[in-house]
């Protein structure tokens, strides 16, 4: 198995989080650096993007459609509940993360000046409005790690790189992003670029 990768997108690293904790053995493909790698990327993905998944004769893109795929394939750990309530719940929240805090992550990722400045200030916004979700279990609407946790978690991890702190009201976010922080799989889907990005900030 082979991930095609890049060094900060917010999208492989989600794919990489996913990968980590499960423990599959995967071969990481950095496409940044690798001009070979790059040109591979174009035939195998339409839309040319990193993260692209390669398990022997399926190639898959698209980090939410990578994932489900990771999380059924390789059952242990379970990284969505059994029951269809919780998970379809779950899913919303997903849906929602992407389409409100990564919209916004992505703007910020692309632009500069005052439209970055509007999009950071707006996703500081967002998450502290979620501030009381984060109290209710360890993550989110669980008390196990769930495939939402491992979307959550790069987002939270470059909120210094975009400028957003979230201070007092966020407390409940910033106690449950240490609590993804600290896990090993976590840890570990880190790129070195991603590790300076935190000390960038």
């Amino acid at each position: 198995m082979a991930l095609y990768s890049s060094e900060t997108s917010l999208d492989c690293h989600r794919v990489r989080f996913v990968l980590a904790e499960k423990g599959i053995n995967v071969d990481i493909v950095n496409v940044s650096v690798d001009e070979s790698a790059a040109a591979d990327l174009a035939e195998l993905n339409p839309y040319n993007k990193a993260p692209t998944l390669v398990d022997r004769d399926l190639v898959l893109y698209d980090a939410g459609v990578i994932n489900d795929y990771l999380d059924e394939r390789y059952p242990h750990p379970p990284l969505m509940p059994v029951d269809p309530v919780s998970r379809a719940q779950l899913r919303l929240v997903h849906h929602r993360i992407l389409k409100d805090w990564y919209s916004l992550a992505y703007e910020i990722e692309s632009t500069t000046g005052k439209k970055a400045e509007t999009a950071a200030k707006q996703l500081k916004e967002g998450i502290i409005a979620a501030n009381e979700l984060f109290k209710m279990s360890d993550f989110v609407l669980s008390d196990e790690l769930s495939l939402v946790d491992c979307t959550l978690g790069p987002l939270l991890w470059r909120l210094s790189h975009y400028g957003v702190t979230l201070g007092k009201p966020g407390a409940s976010v910033e106690a449950y992003a240490h609590r993804i922080f600290s896990r090993a799989s976590f840890k570990s889907s880190l790129t070195q670029a991603e590790r300076d990005l935190m000390l960038a900030a």
